[in-house]
């Protein structure tokens, strides 16, 4: 890598980490979009795996009114299912990975972001039946396009804003299933994550203190600053970026 490189990424998670702690969303999805325009897909997709998993976790079982443990157990307990799903889901995403051409996942979390931009744009908030069959196949679903692209937010929203109306239990519940998917990406990535060479590992690190650190300064700063610029400031970003990823999509396939 060239030298730049950890500044670089280093600059990406912090500002990735702290508008998300100022706005609530989604760091993994803008870290991930952003490193695919730099590295192939897959590694962008590890080099995010551990600093998600820090701040996936951080969101589950920290905060609210119950303690670590509670948190844990509850949320556990009453989602079993739908993150049962999300990781089975995951682990077949993470596969494709291995089985598709990266530029048809680059195409994919293109459309993705084009969702998730154009829905948060409109203000409109699809909701989908909280029934069995709904949780399984949105489960699945969510799993399966956030093992292969780290947007698994995006349809799995359209769940749990059907099945609670607390804010917090829709973060703790979906911050519980994104880690479970990053669970899944360890297992079935696990040969070329152990084959990272000491200083890929060091960087992994550094990555995932820079985030926990902005990301806590972002939720301090978030009752003195307007959400909704920052909102906004994200969706600009997140479109910029799947621009990009698109064009890398098409081109690799052209070529």
């Amino acid at each position: 890598m060239p030298l730049t490189s950890p500044i670089i990424l280093a600059l990406i998670f912090i500002g990735a980490s702290l508008l998300h702690g100022i706005s609530g969303l989604g760091v993994t999805l803008v870290t991930t979009t952003a490193l695919a325009s730099i590295y192939p897909l897959k590694h962008a997709i590890i080099l995010t795996i551990f600093p998600s998993f820090a701040l996936n976790a951080m969101t589950w079982l920290i905060g609210g009114d119950k303690s670590i443990w509670q948190n844990f157990s509850y949320y556990l307990k009453n989602y079993w299912l739908l993150a049962l799903m999300s990781l089975l889901g995951s682990m077949l995403g993470v596969k494709l990975l291995l089985w598709v051409n990266a530029s048809y996942i680059l195409l994919l979390l293109a459309a993705v972001i084009a969702f998730y931009v154009i829905t948060a744009v409109s203000g409109k908030k699809i909701r989908l039946p909280a029934t069995t069959p709904v949780l399984i196949g949105t489960g699945l679903l969510a799993g399966v396009i956030g093992g292969a692209t780290n947007a698994m937010s995006t349809i799995l929203l359209m769940y749990l804003l059907s099945a609670s109306d607390d804010k917090n239990t829709i973060a703790k519940v979906g911050n519980m299933c994104y880690l479970l998917g990053k669970i899944a990406q360890i297992i079935i990535l696990w040969q070329p994550i152990s084959a990272l060479p000491r200083s890929d590992w060091t960087l992994i690190a550094i990555l995932t203190i820079v985030s926990m650190v902005s990301i806590l300064f972002g939720i301090r700063l978030r009752h003195h600053l307007s959400q909704q610029r920052f909102r906004q400031l994200v969706l600009v970003i997140l479109t910029v970026l799947g621009l990009r990823v698109g064009w890398q999509g098409i081109v690799g396939l052209l070529g």
